[in-house]
């Protein structure tokens, strides 16, 4: 079972500039058994503050999963991507690409950069709705994540 089956909330750090995408998801995720912790970032320097807990974040907790848009205002997703996944810090955190671009270009830029998938967003609500459960199952059910008690590497 995924993390959520050890007893506390599946952490999640949405990063996404549509309110209306970031509502739909969050209803999405905390239908069901697993309890989630979720968390909003509406650009990719926010989304790095988060993860780095500086300011205002200092009490952020560390993801288990990220949900991550590509078209994103400043920092975009791709710029993002690359810097979490270049740090030995957050590296680990599984980044799943949530974008409206079905572009092979980004698709391969973002597997390039080390995503772990790279979904393209629905445009049909019922289908996008679909597509958030699925990931959700896959990820809270199956994939075996680190513990929260895992040593992560210093990041410094």
């Amino acid at each position: 079972m995924g993390t959520g089956s050890e007893g506390r909330p599946f952490k999640i750090l949405i990063v996404e500039d549509n309110p209306g995408d970031v509502r739909l998801m969050q209803e999405v995720l905390r239908e069901g058994q697993v309890p989630c912790s979720l968390h909003v970032a509406g650009n990719g320097s926010a989304a790095l503050d988060f993860l780095c807990k500086a300011p205002p974040y200092a009490e952020a907790p560390r993801p288990d999963l990220i949900f991550l848009d590509l078209n994103l205002p400043g920092k975009n997703g791709m710029q993002l991507l690359a810097e979490i996944k270049a740090s030995p810090a957050l590296r680990q955190i599984p980044v799943v690409v949530l974008s409206t671009s079905a572009s092979q270009q980004d698709i391969l830029t973002a597997y390039d950069l080390h995503a772990n998938c790279y979904i393209a967003k629905p445009i049909d609500f019922d289908d996008f709705i679909r597509v958030i459960r699925l990931i959700k199952e896959f990820w809270f059910t199956m994939a075996k994540l680190p513990t929260e008690d895992t040593p992560w590497t210093a990041m410094k």
